[in-house]
């Protein structure tokens, strides 16, 4: 079994944590497991989750609370590429109520949420608890940063057929709160192997606190065509830096937690099938997102702690790739995590704007509740829209609408070639993504 999810995952072989995961949820008890973003914890406790699941129950038999909308999904998305089988459902603040009422009417055996929304859903008795066995409370510091703690007790307390609870957590915790009836839980704890890694440069751009915007136009033209994220520790800063660069006409994209739910997924759909390469974000982009690699990180603010520098920079230097984080930084800046001895790097010269990225997304105005799926749009396109295979980049199927990747110069004779065309009988709006 095991094997066969690694062959649909693309994966070879599980890594030292996930097989020790994997080994100590067999033995029934609760785990808390400690481990850095992109360390492959999903696929970690998504396996014990599985090994719990009976296919013999109908109802939920396994929930994962998670502190962000978009993790949700990424864990979502993980599960179905597992293909087990199993239903598994996303809960989210910004989904319509109706759909997720709609979709317990065949419950999932996996319900996958953020607190606030399975909380709803619980005090409306819109899914039957009573048949839950294992808990998974992910990136639960993060969850508490974020306030879910009420909305966790709660949902906690309601769940009476608990058999396992597994914690994730990217910070080490000096105690668990009483609240997750956690009991003498497996330790499994991989953050001490954390450190920057050898792939990852670190480099400082000096500039003054009048300067700093013009000296971030500047690296970034020097950067040039590679993925770049841009953190600020505000979401006004993310405003203040998209207005300059929509006055350069540099294609972008922004991720913050002011914008709506629909707006945020689009911005990370558009940055991970490489419509736009790069993404001006808050410290809600450091972690739990299905975001690629990236090249380069800019900090153009720094963030307060050490911890947030290290979820920051995880971002790229992943696996075998290699990575550069810069760091802007004006006189009077310190920071007491930062090495003496990092590189600076010179600005001197002239450097070019970026080129927009080779491909362009279009918006297509039905998804799966249309009965629309990948090969349905490969097929529109190629056979009706005269594009060749390789012109076609990733789909993204959602409910209501769906999302592809087109090669951009050849984007406006595909949109006049599928003006009056159907899918599936249907006419449907076709057109860029904005």
């Amino acid at each position: 079994m095991v094997e066969k999810i690694l062959e649909k995952l693309k994966i070879t072989s599980l890594n030292e944590m996930q097989l020790e995961t994997v080994a100590a949820a067999k033995k029934g008890s609760d785990l808390v497991l400690l481990a850095p973003t992109g360390s492959g914890k999903t696929l970690g406790f998504l396996l014990p989750v599985l090994n719990n699941l009976d296919a013999g129950v109908k109802g939920v038999q396994a929930l994962v609370l998670v502190p962000s909308r978009e993790l949700a999904l990424q864990i979502e998305m993980v599960f179905k590429q597992m293909g087990t089988g199993f239903k598994v459902n996303c809960c989210y603040g910004g989904h319509a109520v109706k759909t997720e009422r709609n979709n317990f009417e065949q419950p999932p055996a996996v319900l996958i949420g953020t607190p606030g929304r399975i909380a709803y859903h619980l005090r409306h008795e819109n899914f039957d608890e009573s048949t839950i066995t294992t808990l998974v409370l992910d990136e639960f510091d993060k969850a508490l940063e974020f306030g879910f703690q009420e909305d966790m007790s709660y949902i906690i307390r309601k769940l009476l057929s608990l058999k396992q609870r597994i914690l994730t957590s990217a910070t080490t915790m000096d105690e668990i709160p009483d609240f997750t009836g956690i009991q003498n839980p497996v330790h499994i704890n991989f953050l001490q192997d954390v450190k920057v890694v050898p792939d990852l440069k670190l480099k400082k751009v000096l500039t003054t606190a009048e300067d700093k915007l013009n000296t971030l136009l500047q690296l970034i033209c020097k950067i040039g065509n590679q993925t770049t994220l841009i953190f600020c520790n505000h979401r006004e800063t993310v405003d203040r830096i998209s207005d300059l660069l929509i006055d350069q006409d540099l294609a972008h994209d922004i991720f913050h937690g002011g914008m709506e739910q629909d707006e945020r997924e689009r911005a990370l759909l558009k940055f991970r099938n490489g419509s736009i390469q790069m993404l001006i974000t808050t410290d809600l982009a450091s972690r739990g997102l299905d975001i690629p690699e990236v090249s380069c990180i800019i900090h153009y603010q720094l963030p307060y702690t050490e911890d947030a520098f290290l979820h920051r920079n995880g971002r790229t230097a992943r696996m075998n790739a290699k990575g550069t984080a810069y760091l802007i930084l004006a006189d009077d800046e310190k920071y007491p995590f930062l090495k003496a001895d990092i590189e600076t790097e010179s600005l001197k010269g002239v450097f070019a704007l970026p080129k927009d990225s080779a491909w362009q997304t279009l918006y297509i105005a039905a998804g799966k509740k249309d009965k629309v799926n990948k090969i349905d749009i490969v097929g529109l396109l190629i056979k009706k829209g005269g594009l060749q295979k390789e012109d076609v980049g990733l789909i993204e199927v959602k409910d209501q609408v769906s999302y592809v990747a087109v090669k951009r110069k050849l984007v406006g004779k595909v949109l006049t070639k599928l003006a009056n065309e159907r899918i599936k009988n249907k006419k449907v709006k076709i057109e860029v993504a904005m």
